[in-house]
């Protein structure tokens, strides 16, 4: 029974790694890795309704984990991508 949480936190994990490298692929901010996004910018975004897929899934986690100061979370996400 252990597999499907081990399975789960696997999934977890190569998602938040995903979101610590992504860029933004369009936009005022094209270029720039989706956790460096300006706070005002992820909340417009909400406002205005997240994009399809993934990345509509990211920028909605995005959004949690900004608006709840959780950023610091990723610096060591960001330093074992490099």
């Amino acid at each position: 029974m252990m597999t499907p949480v081990r399975t789960e936190l696997n999934r977890d994990h190569a998602f938040l790694m995903r979101l610590a490298r992504t860029r933004m692929p369009f936009g005022r901010y094209s270029g720039r890795l989706l956790i460096n996004l300006p706070e005002p910018y992820v909340v417009w975004f909400r406002q205005q309704g997240f994009p399809g897929g993934e990345l509509g899934e990211m920028l909605s986690l995005l959004y949690e984990i900004k608006t709840n100061g959780l950023e610091y979370l990723f610096k060591p996400l960001q330093e074992a991508s490099s």
